[in-house]
């Protein structure tokens, strides 16, 4: 089991907690719980290997995905009065995820010789589709398109890769070094609130 992969399943737990987590806050069935855990781990990478023409998608290939979202979207649901001690691990391994998720959505689509702006689309859309979905299931404003630094930095993590593939750089020391700058980023926007702007509404009286 090589680096990438462990951190690829631990993103997918940390992503399906969160899912299941919204579920749970919603006052939602175990089943509901189950759905939103599920497409929050495995929704972006899913539509990204439809829109590749990659099929099946990679969770019928691996269904470690499928059993351990499930496992924990279970776990969230019978132990959810205990998960707020838990909030801050999750939200750095949701960072891992992020990362990770970023990295193989672009080496995915540079495989499949896809260019720049599409690599990136891919390598934001396994990272963040999922969440998306999930938060519309919910009934919330995704997270993506509020003030936190999230989509940003799968962005600038996506670019980099994809230039950092133009390089004599290995691959795996590129990957390594994008998930890096994706989870930084992250991690430095949480501890210091960073936000991107917004448009601000000046009211002007008649």
């Amino acid at each position: 089991m090589n680096l990438l992969y462990t951190l690829d399943l631990l993103g997918t737990a940390a992503f399906a907690a969160s899912g299941a987590l919204a579920g749970v806050r919603r006052n939602m069935d175990l089943f509901g719980v189950l759905v939103l855990g599920l497409v929050t781990a495995t929704g972006g990478g899913t539509i990204r290997d439809l829109l590749l023409g990659d099929t099946p998608p990679f969770i019928f290939k691996d269904e470690t995905y499928l059993y351990l979202s499930l496992c924990v979207s279970v776990a969230v649901f019978l132990f959810h009065r205990n998960i707020d001690r838990f909030h801050h691990p999750l939200l750095y391994c949701d960072a891992v995820g992020l990362g990770t998720f970023v990295v193989i959505g672009t080496s995915k689509a540079i495989a499949f010789h896809i260019g720049f702006f599409g690599s990136i689309m891919m390598g934001v859309m396994t990272a963040t589709a999922g969440g998306m979905v999930r938060d519309m299931l919910s009934t919330h404003v995704p997270l993506v398109l509020q003030r936190e630094v999230y989509a940003s930095a799968c962005l600038a993590g996506a670019a980099l890769l994809y230039l950092l593939h133009f390089t004599p750089l290995p691959g795996n020391y590129a990957s390594l070094i994008a998930a890096l700058a994706v989870i930084v980023l992250r991690l430095l926007a949480i501890r210091y609130n960073w936000s991107l702007p917004r448009a601000s509404h000046n009211e002007h009286a008649d």
